[in-house]
């Protein structure tokens, strides 16, 4: 999880890789680098990433929007943007709660950002501060059909901050993160089962250079160094710290006019692990205009997370002893633009060695306990086909195939089996004279379960300055499922609200 580029995940537990301080009225985008390599990203883009590009505050606006839907849910956003000269400020405050689809499932967010954009003459200095506090039933969420209504409170502090500087085609970046993260779980709220109790905190900090120079014989080459420091104090994991050092290249040149290549390597020093190199080749070929094929290769790795290193309770047992994930990734893609079509295929598949899972030798065995798996191969297909008919109608159309085979048996996973086989979505776009109307069509199918239909739908009335009124709805058709077994998902859900901006 990346926010402009910086690593923020959760050094406690990947649980946790979504605290992200940052409200809708801050994302620019929201960028996913399938098979991402971690010479570029860090440790943790095993299998990908996902990075929030944050908006610059770059005009005066404002921004107030407020809905309400059902189990007495309900949401308030509200974001003033000023621009003086060069300096760009932007407030954002947003509220959400509900009383939850079933028993346990209540919860309240509350968060706020404040970003600053600092125009200087060869390029600016961005600042960011987010903080986020939430409360949440997570019924069996962590004990699948156990039956324990668990509570989690937990809060986020999240500092980011990084200077731009291009002179005659040398970038130069250096920047920093601070990340602070409170927890507090409660196994059992009722404490008739159990009075399990526990408490968290996390620090991150994460000081990085990186310069880039354009050359005419080597391209853009860059060279970055990072150092990070994970700090823990808990009540049941211990307290922990340990420290990374980084140092990566990355080039990115034109061979031939149609031809261009990109490669990556980096090297991390982890004070509890031995030293991980990863790197990373992609090239790309343009046949014509719109038409292009692309192939990459990249080694990846990913730390175990403090939980999974020291975690006890009565249904979970750590292991202090893991090593690294690692994953060679191999990736083939087609691509065709022109105005109305926008079709892509990619081909992709992982060699995974030493993953980490929650296992259990027997059925009869007590606790889930966290192993290295010897190794697993993930096969898989995606393909997009993004189709704009006229002025009032897009449409798009995904389908992705995924096949993971575990080589090592006599196991049973808590979260191995849990991968999606077949994922289809279908969306349309529908421009009308007084808004617009959506639909969207998912079929998800996991193995050895049924699949499932989900259609969701969202409705916007254009009023007055810049107004609008708006409708969503989630599970149209009430079905009932389960991401992972023993964990039923809401049924038909329905938002209706109003945003206004000036």
């Amino acid at each position: 999880m990346l926010i402009n580029g910086q690593r923020v995940n959760d050094p406690q537990t990947a649980h946790h890789n979504s605290d992200i301080p940052i409200t809708q009225a801050d994302i620019s985008a929201v960028e996913v680098f399938p098979g991402a390599n971690s010479s570029l990203l860090g440790p943790d883009a095993i299998g990908g990433a996902i990075n929030f590009q944050l908006k610059k505050p770059e005009e005066k606006k404002r921004v107030l929007e407020f809905s309400f839907e059902g189990h007495n849910s309900g949401s308030a956003l509200f974001s003033i943007t000023e621009k003086m000269h060069n300096l760009g400020v932007r407030l954002s405050v947003e509220r959400q709660q509900s009383s939850g689809f079933r028993y346990d499932t209540d919860y309240k967010k509350l968060t706020s950002t404040f970003n600053s954009s600092l125009e200087l003459p060869r390029g600016n200095m961005d600042l960011m501060f987010g903080y986020q506090q939430k409360a949440f039933g997570a019924y069996d969420f962590y004990t699948q059909a156990m039956g324990y209504p668990s509570k989690e409170w937990t809060r986020t502090y999240l500092l980011n901050s990084g200077l731009s500087w291009d002179q005659a085609g040398f970038l130069f970046k250096p920047s920093f993160l601070w990340r602070r993260h409170f927890d507090k779980f409660m196994l059992d709220k009722t404490f008739i089962r159990s009075s399990y109790l526990s408490h968290h905190r996390t620090d991150m900090f994460t000081p990085g250079i990186y310069a880039q120079k354009e050359t005419k014989v080597l391209g853009k080459i860059g060279l970055g160094f990072e150092y990070s420091e994970e700090i823990i104090n808990s009540t049941s994991l211990g307290k922990h710290s340990r420290y990374q050092k980084s140092v990566f290249v990355d080039d990115a040149l034109n061979l031939f006019p149609k031809l261009s290549l990109g490669l990556s390597w980096r090297r991390d020093d982890f004070e509890a692990f031995h030293a991980n190199y990863t790197g990373g080749l992609n090239a790309k070929y343009e046949f014509t205009e719109g038409k292009s094929f692309s192939f990459g290769i990249a080694k990846n790795i990913r730390v175990p997370s403090f939980t999974e290193l020291y975690y006890n309770d009565p249904t979970t047992l750590g292991n202090d002893s893991l090593s690294t994930e690692e994953s060679l990734n191999y990736q083939a893609g087609y691509e065709l633009k022109n105005e109305k079509l926008n079709f892509s295929q990619a081909f992709f598949y992982r060699q995974e060695e030493d993953l980490i899972d929650w296992v259990k030798r027997t059925p009869s065995q007590a606790k889930w306990q966290v192993e290295n798996i010897t190794q697993a191969d993930v096969l898989g297909l995606e393909n997009r086909v993004k189709l704009t008919l006229n002025k009032y109608l897009d449409s798009e159309l995904n389908y992705t195939y995924l096949n993971k085979s575990i080589k090592s048996q006599g196991y049973l996973y808590k979260y191995g089996q849990n991968f999606t086989n077949h994922l289809v979505s279908a969306s349309f776009k529908i421009q009308l004279p007084f808004g617009e109307q959506s639909f969207i069509f998912s079929f998800k199918k996991k193995p050895n379960r049924r699949g499932w239909l989900l259609l969701d739908s969202y409705l916007s009335l254009r009023l007055p300055k810049n107004s609008q009124a708006f409708v969503k709805a989630t599970n149209l058709f009430n079905v009932e499922y389960q991401e992972i077994e023993g964990i039923p998902q809401p049924g038909r859900w329905v938002e209706g609200g109003l945003r206004f901006d000036w």
